[in-house]
């Protein structure tokens, strides 16, 4: 299931590219600028599919042995655990909400003033969620430590 997501998150991602690669030298500034956030955002998500890939698979299916050789290039693989899988999809979501956000900014003639007040809205509350997240895992990993302190 999630292959296939990443394959159309590929194949979305080399339409957006190709379709900006024909029209470069017809877009003014402000679409070129628009068109390449798209790719950005599209880039992120893509990158969040993966990301949640690789952890539930070491997760819920095997460790990586492969991640704890000193020569490996991809040495993040035996790294990702739940607590900083969801720091990192937290600040994915954020960053990917902070794209389409400057998206309508930038259009914000196409937009009704109430949509921009609740898109911003939306946007403060992923930040405060990617901010409570952060701070509860800072929170666990100083009690976990201090948990085996005291057992040993």
């Amino acid at each position: 299931m999630f292959i296939w997501r990443s394959t159309i998150a590929a194949v979305s991602f080399g339409y957006k590219f190709l379709k900006i690669a024909s029209g470069v030298f017809d877009l003014d500034e402000a679409e070129m600028i628009l068109a390449m956030l798209g790719l950005i955002d599209a880039a992120l998500v893509a990158s969040l599919i993966v990301m949640v890939m690789i952890s539930g698979y070491e997760n819920f299916v095997s460790r990586f042995d492969e991640a704890s050789d000193a020569d490996n290039e991809a040495s993040f693989l035996g790294k990702l655990d739940s607590g900083s899988l969801k720091i990192k999809v937290a600040s994915s979501i954020v960053a990917i909400s902070s794209i389409h956000l400057l998206q309508v900014f930038l259009n914000a003639d196409k937009y009704a003033d109430s949509k921009i007040m609740w898109l911003t809205l939306m946007h403060l509350a992923f930040v405060a969620s990617a901010i409570m997240l952060g701070f509860l895992e800072k929170l666990m990993s100083v009690t976990s430590k201090n948990d085996l302190e005291d057992k040993a």
